[in-house]
């Protein structure tokens, strides 16, 4: 199965400026040892494509040079470790070293950012780490500004810190949030959207969705899409829409699905309207209702035989990932 290999565009939330200019300066994100910081972890590859999201403004255009998890990240510069009230204490194991490629600050009421836009205004908020956006979005970030020529790295040199994978259990006993997180929907999105990202994956999945008038390298997969009614768990859409912008739409449940995942699934295509041309429930067990009035939402069973007295590394997850017809 061979990769498409087109970078992906993320805007990274930042709380406020003292985190933001602390990556501008050192050309770093860093995320907590948390699910989400673990999520953001395994979202994003080298390669991507990042700009920072702070009070409605996109910074820079970044490429991700390197990704790494470090152990006894509290003593880890540039961040300060957090303590919140609870006593739980938070630092940032997981850093993205970037490579500026494009100096800019632009305001997200741009016409050029208005799929990340309309997805913060439905949100009513950012509450996230980071944001997926689409190829046309990233092609207009790649115009702003001015280019960066060539600088070296100004991240502190973290080579003295020993580094893990981050690895993940469905034990609760078993998790730690140091190396060791449990296993969230959030994970299993992005395992299923890199899944479908492999272009022998997705021609499979487009013959089940008798999706037949489309290639799959004329598509992209995206993460997580605020709509009016809640948010669409995997947005599948053509690169370059040309008249109508066909899309696919993909919700997906760790355990049972129920009947009313099928009809928010439907009250979403309702809303995308013709442009979608196909919805599926991805999830490990279906109710017998679900079986029975799926109707025009087609329902595939995810595989992944995890062990409870096992953790996994996400790359380990996606190799055991399949996708079955019922």
């Amino acid at each position: 199965m061979k990769n498409q290999k087109i970078p992906s565009y993320f805007l990274i939330a930042v709380s406020n400026r003292e985190n933001l200019d602390l990556c501008l300066n050192h050309m770093m994100a860093g995320f907590p040892n948390s699910i989400n910081g673990a999520w953001v972890f395994c979202d994003v590859e080298v390669g991507d494509f990042v700009s920072f999201l702070y009070a409605a403004h996109a910074y820079g255009l970044y490429r991700i040079r390197k990704k790494v998890a470090i152990l006894n990240a509290e003593r880890a510069p540039p961040w300060k470790p957090l303590k919140f009230r609870s006593g739980r204490m938070y630092y940032f194991p997981f850093r993205l070293l970037l490579e500026p490629v494009r100096d800019f600050k632009e305001s997200l009421i741009r016409a050029e950012f208005a799929y990340v836009a309309e997805n913060l205004l439905l949100r009513g908020g950012y509450a996230k780490t980071h944001f997926q956006a689409d190829q046309t979005t990233l092609q207009s970030a790649s115009q702003l500004g001015r280019p960066v020529g060539q600088v070296p790295p100004r991240s502190p040199s973290l080579d003295e810190y020993e580094t893990f994978t981050p690895k993940f259990t469905s034990d609760k006993k078993r998790v730690n949030m140091s190396d060791t997180f449990p296993f969230r929907e959030v994970i299993l999105q992005t395992l299923i959207r890199k899944y479908l990202s492999l272009s022998d994956n997705l021609s499979r999945f487009l013959q089940y969705m008798d999706v037949m008038d489309i290639s799959p390298q004329e598509l992209e997969i995206l993460g997580e899409k605020a709509l009016p009614e809640g948010h669409v768990d995997i947005l599948i859409k053509e690169r370059i829409p040309i008249g109508k912008a066909k899309v696919v739409i993909v919700e997906v449940k760790v355990h049972r699905a129920a009947l009313k995942d099928i009809e928010q699934l439907r009250q979403y295509k309702d809303e995308i309207g013709t442009e979608c041309v196909g919805a599926c429930l991805i999830a490990e067990k279906f109710s017998r209702k679900v079986i029975l009035l799926k109707r025009d939402i087609k329902i595939l069973k995810y595989k992944l035989d995890i062990s409870k007295h096992k953790t996994y590394t996400f790359n380990e997850l996606l190799e055991m990932l399949s996708l079955e017809e019922l």
